[in-house]
């Protein structure tokens, strides 16, 4: 049985506690803690919790009984929080995005090897069965080469979720929608597709006045092989119709699923290929359902590392792997710029310190409340 302790209390904390108590047999919630205390109250009492309560995190570096934390706070505390975690011999679950900077990263997974700790990085979506098929389906190769990806991040906020005291900033949140609503899109898109060469982007604001940061930006990929991707992140999208399209030489697959084939006539004009079509299809209809999902499905992962000694499917590197990427959108879209990958500690967008230097502010934040009094939210189709 492991003991899990959350950190955070907020909207993303439920998707946690809901997790968690999928398996009563192989962990119990044994603390909760928020700077709200009464937040983290609440949140015992709606799901009938039997906890210690914390209003700081450090309170709890002590308990010897605690195996996994759960880290759900805003952005720029996720790197200090795990980092101690970590290094009081604590596994971490740690939310999107992993924190604010490269160099956040790199910290938190050096403080993972020292202490030969697990340190996973939530992207829920990954499981999720049309996410796990359509992986399974690409790593056939039936469509052959991939020679363009569509990356489609497509969410609506209203102009008051700026409102909230740490969002819309570039030192309390770090980015926009493409580091915090785009970045599960983008780490499943990094999984499936490997990462690009370079990247050049632009970026606006253009319906949140109460926010410094991006509410919409496009990015072109380009890849070793010449082939190219397309990744759009958005808050201003009515409806946050998602998408991930691969185009292969033979087939495109997307989720939301669909499957089409062209073969060439003899003019070169396509004509369907139904053979394709069908082997492509018949082949995603015998993949297994996930067991479980969202949340509960990367519970279970890190649950089951921990349990078996295995590796979890998403771990510190890959969660840096998505930062990498975004921190290459945003130096592009800054500095008018082609930016090469990797990324190294000479790019301006390695440090928090450089985002904070070189990010354009669209406008002043202007309006800032504490708490929200509904805490509904979207989690992404």
């Amino acid at each position: 049985m492991l003991n899990v302790a959350i950190v955070g209390s907020g909207a993303i904390a439920p998707s946690h506690i809901e997790g968690y108590l999928q398996f009563p047999d192989r962990c119990k919630i044994v603390a909760l803690c928020d700077i709200y205390p009464e937040k983290a109250e609440q949140k015992a009492k709606e799901f009938n919790l039997d906890v210690t309560m914390y209003d700081n995190y450090e309170k709890m570096l002590e308990r010897e009984d605690i195996d996994l934390v759960s880290v759900c706070t805003p952005p720029y505390t996720h790197s200090e929080i795990s980092i101690n975690f970590l290094d009081a011999g604590k596994n971490v679950l740690v939310e999107k995005p992993m924190a604010s900077s490269l160099e956040e990263c790199d910290a938190m997974n050096e403080a993972a090897e020292r202490n030969n700790k697990v340190l996973s990085v939530v992207s829920q979506n990954r499981f999720r069965t049309p996410m796990m098929k359509l992986k399974e389906v690409l790593d056939t190769k039936l469509m052959g080469p991939i020679v363009h990806a569509q990356v489609d991040s497509f969410w609506w906020r209203g102009h008051n979720y700026y409102d909230l005291w740490w969002r819309g900033t570039w030192e309390k949140e770090g980015g926009g929608c493409t580091l915090n609503h785009a970045v599960h899109h983008i780490d499943i898109f990094n999984w499936m597709n490997g990462m690009p060469k370079e990247v050049t982007a632009v970026m606006s604001n253009t319906s949140h006045d109460n926010a410094e940061v991006e509410d919409i930006s496009v990015a072109i990929c380009r890849y070793e092989d010449g082939s190219l991707a397309q990744i759009t992140s958005s808050v201003v999208h009515h409806g946050e119709e998602q998408q991930l399209i691969f185009q292969g030489k033979n087939a495109r697959v997307s989720s939301p699923w669909k499957v089409k084939a062209s073969k060439s006539m003899e003019n070169g004009f396509p004509e369907e290929d139904k053979e394709l079509e069908a082997e492509i299809q018949n082949y995603y209809d015998q993949l297994d359902e996930v067991q479980y999902a969202g949340h509960a499905g990367q519970i279970n992962d890190v649950l089951t590392a921990l349990e078996q000694g295995t590796d979890v499917l998403i771990d510190g590197k890959q969660g840096r792997q998505t930062l990498e990427l975004i921190s290459a959108i945003y130096e592009s879209a800054n500095t008018g710029k082609t930016i090469k990958l990797p990324l190294n500690k000479d790019n301006l967008f390695y440090t928090r310190e450089g985002t904070l230097n070189n990010a354009t502010r669209y406008y002043e934040k202007n309006k800032v409340i504490e708490n929200f009094t509904t805490n509904d939210i979207t989690t992404g189709g």
